[in-house]
């Protein structure tokens, strides 16, 4: 019993996953909830001039308008609520329950007084109607589906009882209640369908952002790889803030790494770069974009306010690798690992030639080896 329940309730998707889709999907409910009443609201409006001007009958005139002005707020403030939700803020489930029930009760009401108020010698065709189209458009728990539907059926036979005679109300009792069995079932398979697309959906999306990954995230050291570098320099060099005065661009290179292969082995080789890869790593938090360009050369990009925070940057950059002491017997400059670093200054936005500036950087890099290594050579507009 246990397991049924709770099939019917995650809809078979199981809890985490039927989570995630209504995260995805219950806001939109908003977007449904615009449409629904704006269209109530104009066909509403649109019949309360009969029985204004022909029926003269003002009470129901009224009651139509009332409908009307009841799903024209509802569409006006759905509508700022997926507003705000497009925009990315965080919209409350709450606050889409309270929507989804007025708009519910408003439109049950309004069979219920066309159904039964006002036609008691008939069948209440349309509340059946609007019984089994009410929640076509949303994704909606299945209890709370049941439970409003319960409690409109339940007022239904209410007011039917009261106004109607035995005959006629027996007869729509036992048409509401397959009326109402027949919203949950339909609301039910549409609910499925609507989720197994979100689901389908977010696993593809997931997939695509794997493989994306894949195609730009060096495997060894986590680090962003050639490719994504070179897009994200272009794009450095396109779109900056007015504060950012300064484009920076260096390049790293592991001093005598091909030698402390060559000693150590090559597998020690990749847990070398690997420590350096996470130091690199951590530098995002203080704005600066880090990638793996080739074997053991590594490339940085960031904007500065001030040139001469850069000194104090790369500086910053040799400690925390030196800091990790990872020996290096054959090493002509230290007893530990070591980086040389070319860097390439230039105004934001006075050059767009990305070959150029990464050129001057790597030129910058040669002349910090030719200088006895360990060491940052700097080229740009500030010497």
């Amino acid at each position: 019993m246990r397991r049924i329940l709770n099939t019917w309730r995650y809809y078979a998707l199981g809890r985490g996953s039927y989570n995630e889709c209504m995260r995805k999907a219950f806001p939109n409910n908003l977007y449904s909830l615009r449409q629904a009443n704006a269209v109530i609201a104009v066909l509403v409006l649109c019949f309360t001039l009969f029985p204004l001007l022909v029926e003269k009958n003002i009470t129901k005139a009224g009651v139509y308008l009332s409908v009307a002005i009841v799903a024209m707020l509802l569409a006006l403030l759905s509508n700022h609520g997926f507003r705000q939700f497009k925009q990315g803020k965080q919209i409350s489930d709450f606050r889409v329950y309270i929507f989804t029930t007025v708009y519910y009760v408003n439109i049950v009401l309004f069979g219920i007084y066309i159904g039964v108020w006002t036609s008691p010698d008939g069948t209440a065709v349309s509340f059946m109607f609007f019984l089994i189209c009410a929640f076509f458009l949303f994704i909606n728990p299945p209890l709370y589906n049941f439970l409003l539907i319960l409690g409109a059926m339940a007022v239904f036979i209410v007011s039917a009882v009261l106004v109607k005679e035995l005959g006629i109300w027996i007869r729509d009792i036992v048409h509401v209640t397959i009326a109402g069995s027949l919203s949950l079932f339909l609301g039910w398979q549409i609910s499925v369908l609507r989720l197994a697309l979100i689901l389908n959906a977010n696993k593809l999306e997931k997939e695509r952002d794997h493989y994306y990954d894949q195609s730009v995230i060096d495997e060894l050291t986590q680090l962003k790889n050639r490719r994504d570098f070179m897009q994200t320099f272009q794009r450095r060099l396109s779109h900056y803030r007015s504060s950012d005065d300064w484009l920076c661009i260096a390049i790293l290179d592991i001093d005598f790494f091909k030698d402390y292969n060559d000693h150590y082995g090559h597998l020690q080789g990749d847990e070398c770069l690997r420590a350096i890869g996470k130091v690199l790593n951590s530098l995002k938090n203080m704005g600066i974009y880090a990638a793996r360009v080739g074997g053991e050369e590594f490339a940085l990009i960031w904007h500065d306010e001030d040139v001469s925070h850069m000194h104090n940057t790369i500086s910053r950059i040799q400690q925390m690798i030196n800091e990790l002491n990872i020996p290096h017997e054959k090493s002509e400059i230290a007893a530990h690992i070591t980086v040389s670093v070319g860097i390439h200054t230039v105004r934001s936005g006075e050059s767009d030639d990305m070959r150029v500036l990464y050129d001057s950087a790597d030129k910058a890099l040669y002349a910090a080896k030719r200088n006895g290594r360990n060491r940052a050579v700097i080229y740009g507009e500030h010497h």
